[in-house]
């Protein structure tokens, strides 16, 4: 699955850079949406992130463009490898090899009931 996020001056550290925050922000929210679209009426919450690394700094107006990808199924979790890279919409650059991207991660989420409670997928 493919989102966008236009990177705006409210997203910015006191440096004139996205700020690490948002970008986790961003992430844990297409996983959580991609969750939502392949398990249509369950109830998922972010468990973790395997990896924090930020690989390239990204300035006010970068689109970033996310790809997301169900990478593992267990009895209570799904997890989904997302990948954020950046494209400028000034010259119609992007960076689409892993080196290049801006960040990934692998985000875990877990299947809840009304409750708060783990259930199993599929059930």
């Amino acid at each position: 699955m493919e989102n966008y996020k236009l990177v705006l001056p409210e997203h910015l550290n006191h440096y004139g850079f996205l700020f690490g925050g948002y970008l986790l922000k961003f992430v844990d929210e297409i996983a959580w949406i991609a969750s939502s679209l392949d398990y249509p009426g369950y109830n998922f919450v972010t468990i973790g992130m395997d990896k924090v690394e930020f690989r390239k700094s990204v300035r006010q107006g970068t689109i970033l463009r996310f790809n997301s990808s169900k990478t593992h199924v267990g009895n209570t979790s799904v997890t989904y490898l997302v990948e954020v890279f950046c494209d400028n919409p000034a010259t119609g650059d992007q960076e689409q090899r892993e080196p290049d991207s801006v960040f990934s991660t692998s985000v875990t989420l877990v299947r809840i009931d009304e409750n708060g409670d783990k259930k199993k997928i599929g059930q």
